[in-house]
């Protein structure tokens, strides 16, 4: 099977591409020796820190475990409680702040002026605050933008939502690096989450650069007790919505469809966003029926994904169009969005107004990880070509997968914790770009 290289747009094997992609961005000897004495340097410093599991390391759990640490170590015994609490003590001590280039006033707020300026045209909702996180040539090009968006992800949360910030990280009150949240996703795994995922990277991704997708960035968030859910957009399915347990990552997303059909479960888990799956009743402008896809033939199949994402950001007004402001703040997470070879988080969404018919017209509002956030500031604070950088309408949707990880609000504890340690994706068929 061939996938697209998403650089040069050459076929080649899927089996190949990720070696292929890295190629693209090989680095000098200097650079690698760089990146390996880094990597060893943090490797030897986790294994020399002093561990505190004594009295004081007690307290800090026992006040803790419902908030920073949710069931971290009530659940473990013996030798694995230590080793895991071992490792918690020392990625706590030892995790470091991701860097960022910060945009004074923050871009968001820059964003949300130039799409004002076009409510004549549009109606335009966008995230709260979200900080940018740039792909770095020496670092992380051509592999880390899947950490780059959880790293988008957690900037608003951390900003947003006091209960995530209470939780996420140990309680840090930041993003961590690259290196940091691969421990993350490690000690996820160590706990049981997405152990289908821990399998197939062999339980570690520290150092490497392996490529993640929509499924680690939930796994990751899940530990902490944060409700990631998983959407798949699928034009190859012809079923009602229901729940995979399907792993796509950069990879795999070209090879899900040959083994699709037979990763769907029967009994489907859907969450707080089911309403939002259904067409709002009373509004002639929403009538697709994404639970019966055969009667929608010729209704606006081409736009699920994005009535999906209209839907999800303008949960907080209602369902009718006449109640959407021209512009406004969601209380709604960014979207990690994933396709074959790249994912990027989306920040929002426009639609056209003033259009003949039903069938409206949208924009996603993206930010990538590959562009250089001082370019997306000069952009923005002087409204000139600021479209090209985060526009994306539905002619530029090309591909046949795609899938998108949310967060609802809340923290889980107990039962529902644990059942999050499994994670399956809803799926909505009929998508065609």
């Amino acid at each position: 099977m061939l996938s697209i290289c998403p650089f040069c747009q050459r076929n080649v094997p899927s089996a190949d591409l990720e070696w292929h992609a890295n190629n693209h961005f090989s680095e000098d000897d200097i650079e690698m020796d760089m990146q390996l004495a880094k990597q060893i340097s943090l490797e030897q410093t986790l294994m020399d820190v002093p561990v505190y599991l004594g009295e004081s390391s007690n307290d800090f759990w026992g006040s803790h475990a419902q908030i920073s640490m949710p069931n971290f170590s009530r659940n473990l015994f013996g030798s694995a409680q230590v080793l895991l609490e071992e490792r918690l003590s020392r990625l706590l001590a030892l995790q470091t702040k991701g860097n960022f280039y910060k945009v004074n006033g923050g871009l968001m707020s820059l964003l949300g002026t130039c799409l004002e300026l076009e409510s004549r045209r549009f109606k335009s909702v966008i995230s709260g605050y979200i900080d940018h996180y740039q792909s770095i040539k020496s670092e992380d090009s051509s592999w880390g933008c899947g950490w780059r968006n959880i790293q988008m992800l957690c900037s608003h949360l951390l900003v947003q939502r006091e209960e995530a910030r209470e939780v996420l990280f140990g309680a840090a009150g930041f993003v961590p690096d690259i290196p940091s949240l691969q421990r993350w996703l490690e000690i996820a795994w160590e706990r049981g989450f997405d152990l289908p995922g821990s399998h197939h990277f062999n339980n570690q991704v520290f150092g490497s650069r392996k490529w993640i997708g929509t499924t680690e960035c939930a796994a990751v968030l899940r530990s902490f007790g944060l409700r990631a859910r998983i959407i798949d957009f699928d034009s190859l399915s012809t079923s009602s919505p229901s729940t995979s347990n399907t792993r796509w990552n950069h990879r795999q997303f070209a090879n899900h469809s040959s083994h699709y059909r037979d990763k769907l479960r029967e009994k489907p888990v859907y969450g707080p966003m089911d309403k939002f799956l259904q067409r709002c009743n009373g509004d002639k402008d929403r009538n697709y029926d994404y639970f019966n896809p055969s009667k929608n033939e010729g209704e606006a199949s081409d736009h699920v994904l994005l009535e999906w994402v209209w839907d999800y950001f303008t949960s907080d007004v209602g369902c009718k169009l006449d109640d959407v402001p021209d512009f406004f703040t969601s209380q709604r997470s960014p979207l990690y969005f994933q396709q074959d070879g790249h994912s990027r988080t989306i920040v929002g969404i426009q639609m056209q107004k003033h259009l003949e018919g039903s069938q409206q017209r949208y924009n996603l509002l993206i930010l990538d990880p590959e562009h250089r956030t001082k370019d997306l500031e000069n952009s923005l604070r002087h409204n000139n070509g600021w479209q090209k950088l985060l526009k994306r309408g539905a002619h530029t949707l090309k591909k046949q997968q795609y899938q998108l990880c949310y967060i609802d609000p809340g923290i889980a504890c107990g039962k529902e914790l644990e059942d999050l340690k499994t994670i399956n994706s809803q799926v909505v068929g009929r998508l065609s770009f």
